[in-house]
């Protein structure tokens, strides 16, 4: 588990990554990439399916779709006007809160290990973004808290998914009728490079469509908390992936934000974990989240 979780939040981050990489260098245009990403995806995902030996049933949720397309539009249009550091923060905080509160909504409970694992994942990440973070945009800081909610959303409801590739299909599918949409409404003109087409499709192709269906498979074993708190992995490996590849300064004070998140995440993910007695045989249900 613990090795499909560190390479959901990878990919997650390669996201951020390649997104900023294609609008940073004036590649494509937000929209444009948004609209690539979800074909891409989609494509990957049909062929997947097609290819696959048990082909279950497809189910199809609008209500998915839109939040699939809220996350992805939202994304790309933030990270065109906001510092990389603020949007990270704005996006894995917004989705930390959400998936929390629905959580305690809906009788989930934070002992003392896992708020206190919560807490220092979470200061981690203060003092990794805020120190040299410039005031955002309000309106494109907006637009990262929905993409925030999109994606908080979207994980929320893989918990009743029943088959992962056949439900992240029919997403990525619902999703590109909004993402049209919203390409038609916000532009009337754009641009595309082969550089930005070429990361747009990676962004789609590989970094989300795979990454999505493997998301959607650990999620269902394990709670909406321990969920959340994972994903604040993303905005370290996301600057430290930046330092690697767009060159972006990493400092002393990067990597060691960065270990305190994951010190942090790594109590919640103990603190949830279930006991097995030793008095009973062990069952493969018993070793489930």
């Amino acid at each position: 588990m613990l090795l499909k979780i560190c390479i959901a939040m990878i990919a997650f981050a390669a996201n951020s990554i390649l997104c900023r990489l294609a609008l940073a260098q004036h590649q494509i245009d937000p929209m444009s990439f948004s609209l690539i990403r979800v074909c891409s995806g989609a494509a990957v995902l049909l062929t997947l399916y097609a290819l696959s030996a048990h082909k279950t049933k497809i189910e199809w949720s609008i209500k998915n779709g839109f939040f699939l397309a809220l996350y992805i539009v939202a994304f790309s249009l933030a990270y065109l006007h906001i510092d990389a550091g603020v949007g990270a923060l704005l996006l894995f905080g917004t989705v930390q809160l959400s998936m929390v509160g629905y959580g305690l909504c809906h009788g989930e409970k934070i002992n003392l290990r896992r708020g206190v694992g919560l807490a220092i994942a979470i200061i981690g990440i203060l003092i990794l973004l805020l120190p040299g973070a410039s005031a955002p945009n309000l309106i494109y800081a907006g637009m990262m808290v929905l993409s925030g909610i999109g994606w908080a959303m979207y994980s929320i409801a893989g918990k009743n998914m029943q088959n992962p590739l056949a439900s992240s299909l029919a997403n990525f599918v619902l999703a590109i009728p909004f993402v049209l949409l919203a390409y038609i409404a916000l532009y009337s003109q754009s641009f595309a490079q082969p550089k930005g087409i070429i990361l747009a499709m990676l962004s789609g192709g590989l970094a989300s469509s795979g990454a999505y269906v493997l998301w959607y498979a650990i999620v269902k074993q394990i709670d909406r908390v321990t969920a959340s708190s994972v994903q604040l992995s993303v905005p370290c490996l996301a600057i430290i992936g930046g330092a690697l590849f767009i060159g972006e300064p990493l400092s002393w004070r990067i990597i060691i934000s960065a270990a305190i998140v994951l010190a942090g995440i790594g109590l919640v993910i103990w603190a949830s974990a279930k006991p097995v007695s030793l008095l009973q045989p062990t069952s493969d249900n018993s070793l489930e989240r």
